[in-house]
């Protein structure tokens, strides 16, 4: 279902409410899948719950294998929205503040609190951020 401007993963239905499908993807690492995973301490698998709203008219049952697609910009985004503006307020503001002569330790300290605010900003504005990121659904065809 996915093409090269869209990202799908496999998951299975666990929930099913009014107006909101709760999707379990489990991410695999490479080598999660090999037989020798539990004598090897490198194989991980994380479980991801993705909310998918969706109005529902009976098409999807609960335990049914669908895809969670969602369009490569969009992950894109979250990466500027969560390493790369916050890098670039770090370096900014610690550069700046060595410059004009603050000891390294409160510049780092200040720095440190600029981010944290950055990322209390974030977190206050999740509600609208999460608006923007629209993941959608489709039935595995298998």
């Amino acid at each position: 279902m996915a093409d090269k401007k869209s990202v799908a993963h496999k998951g299975t239905i666990i929930e099913i409410t009014e107006g909101n499908i709760k999707v379990e993807i489990i991410n695999k690492s490479m080598c999660a899948a090999c037989h020798a995973k539990g004598f090897c301490s490198a194989g991980d698998t994380k479980e991801k719950v993705v909310d998918v709203a969706y109005i529902n008219n009976g098409e999807y049952a609960l335990g049914d294998v669908v895809e969670v697609v969602m369009k490569r910009s969009m992950g894109f985004k979250a990466v500027w929205i969560s390493y790369v503006i916050p890098l670039a307020i770090l370096m900014i503001f610690l550069l700046t503040l060595q410059g004009i002569g603050f000891n390294e330790l409160y510049a780092g300290l200040a720095s440190a609190l600029a981010v944290a605010v950055y990322y209390l900003v974030i977190y206050l504005f999740r509600d609208k951020i999460a608006d923007k990121f629209v993941f959608t659904i489709a039935k595995n065809n298998i």
